[in-house]
């Protein structure tokens, strides 16, 4: 079961992410099976202004994404999502399964993955970037590591503000 969670964002959070009233929210969906975890990547992401739905794990966030096996009712799933954050050890299904699963579905491979962790094991980094994670960042995650984010989704998020940012120090 996912659990979900949408926060409304402060226009002072707004204004200082860059985006005015006319620009999208960027809306995130975070995978974590640590509820500690989920509630930090959560209040890290709406205080900076994002829209975030949880799942407590990938089973639950492919629901979401309306890519579960058998999967006939879609009532529970999210839209309009711009990026996808998911812890790397999960009982189940691992994030690095999922971000496969994500990558091989036509409609979410164009979804940017980020890849959390709290071990910093250099053949894993290396693995999820070959499958298409955009990024692989250690836990606890902090707010720099939420400035750095923001450049995977200006495309998706339609901030054509930052048109022609690159995405540096990975």
């Amino acid at each position: 079961m996912a659990a979900v969670s949408a926060s409304p964002s402060s226009s002072s959070a707004a204004a200082s992410m860059g985006l005015d009233s006319g620009d999208k929210v960027p809306h995130v969906l975070a995978v974590d099976d640590s509820f500690v975890d989920r509630k930090i990547i959560e209040r890290l992401l709406t205080h900076s202004a994002w829209k975030v739905t949880t799942a407590e794990n990938a089973h639950g966030a492919l629901e979401l994404l309306g890519l579960a096996d058998g999967q006939q009712n879609f009532s529970n799933t999210v839209s309009n999502v711009n990026m996808i954050i998911t812890d790397y050890c999960m009982l189940g299904m691992t994030g690095y399964e999922l971000l496969k699963k994500i990558k091989e579905s036509p409609k979410v491979k164009q979804i940017p993955v980020i890849v959390v962790s709290s071990e910093n094991i250099p053949t894993r980094i290396e693995k999820c970037l070959e499958e298409g994670a955009e990024e692989f960042l250690l836990k606890p995650l902090r707010l720099s590591d939420v400035k750095k984010l923001r450049c995977h989704l200006t495309s998706n998020a339609g901030n054509s503000s930052d048109e022609g940012l690159i995405c540096v120090g990975r």
